[in-house]
């Protein structure tokens, strides 16, 4: 299998999600600046695909930690009954939506037109960004043979970006100070963390005054897609907002997902009657 195809989708590809939500970058007068506004009280990133790279490198101007947060529905609304997991999206430098239901969400409570990105694509965007000005990247989580295969594929898709350290998630607690000062030393642009740390996202958050300044994002399973061992939704699968159809397959008890969409509707309903009102 090429890596480069798996890896590296064509850096000019137009996005076909960008003309459905209206991304300013499509029109003759060029992108809006990114802007920040708030979903059911949970703050979303507008972030036009010609503005990511901009918005990344100003944050990694700031010297100081700068979170990013891929924000599909279920993390929203997680953010609304975990007090820890809201501070850490509110808190977050940077919030993009992954997806259609917020993007549809944005659009019927503010008539804003947000830009969605498919995690994948978003990480790519990202590693080609830090490549560019040969910024680094560390690698936390996932089984050790699926991190050796994404290191593998990173580095031969992204020659210029360097890679500064990798530590699988299955480590023990006690093993935890010697990760943490491990990374904090590499002091890496990007510490990119997958599945099998304990904790999931919820450890960068209570990691975070340990680590070095940088860019720190939760990548969930996108280390097995880079190993080539899960396949990626279809570009159309995503546009149409689908892509749960196949985790349900893959895992029956995500059809239950369907009741917290619904109450996901209830919610902007009654915002929009209600709470704009006031």
């Amino acid at each position: 299998m090429d890596t480069k195809a798996a890896v590296r989708p064509d850096a000019r590809i137009t996005h076909p999600e960008a003309a459905e939500d209206g991304d300013p970058s499509r029109n003759s007068g060029g992108s809006a600046p990114r802007e920040r506004i708030n979903l059911l009280r949970i703050p979303v990133d507008l972030v036009p695909h010609d503005q990511l790279g901009p918005a990344i490198y100003e944050l990694l101007n700031r010297g100081s930690a700068q979170n990013v947060v891929l924000l599909s529905l279920a993390d929203l609304l997680k953010a609304r009954r975990n007090s820890e997991y809201r501070t850490f999206v509110q808190n977050a430098a940077l919030v993009i939506p992954i997806s259609k239901s917020i993007v549809g969400g944005i659009r019927f409570l503010t008539g804003k037109r947000a830009v969605r990105y498919m995690p994948f694509d978003f990480v790519v965007s990202l590693l080609t960004i830090l490549e560019e000005r040969e910024f680094s990247l560390f690698l936390l989580g996932g089984k050790l043979r699926v991190l050796r295969k994404t290191e593998s594929n990173i580095r031969q898709t992204f020659p210029g970006l360097k890679i500064v350290g990798r530590f699988p998630g299955s480590f023990k607690r006690q093993e935890e100070p010697v990760v943490v000062e491990a990374i904090r030393k590499a002091a890496p642009s990007l510490l990119l963390v997958g599945q099998g740390v304990r904790g999931a996202e919820h450890w960068i958050v209570r990691h975070s005054g340990k680590l070095n300044p940088g860019l720190r994002l939760w990548c969930s399973d996108l280390y097995d897609v880079f190993a080539e061992r899960r396949r990626r939704p279809s570009r159309t699968t995503f546009d149409r907002g689908l892509e749960f159809v196949g985790y349900c397959f893959q895992d029956p008890r995500k059809f239950f997902r369907i009741f917290p969409y619904f109450y996901y509707k209830f919610l902007l309903l009654c915002h929009k009657l209600f709470v704009k009102r006031r």
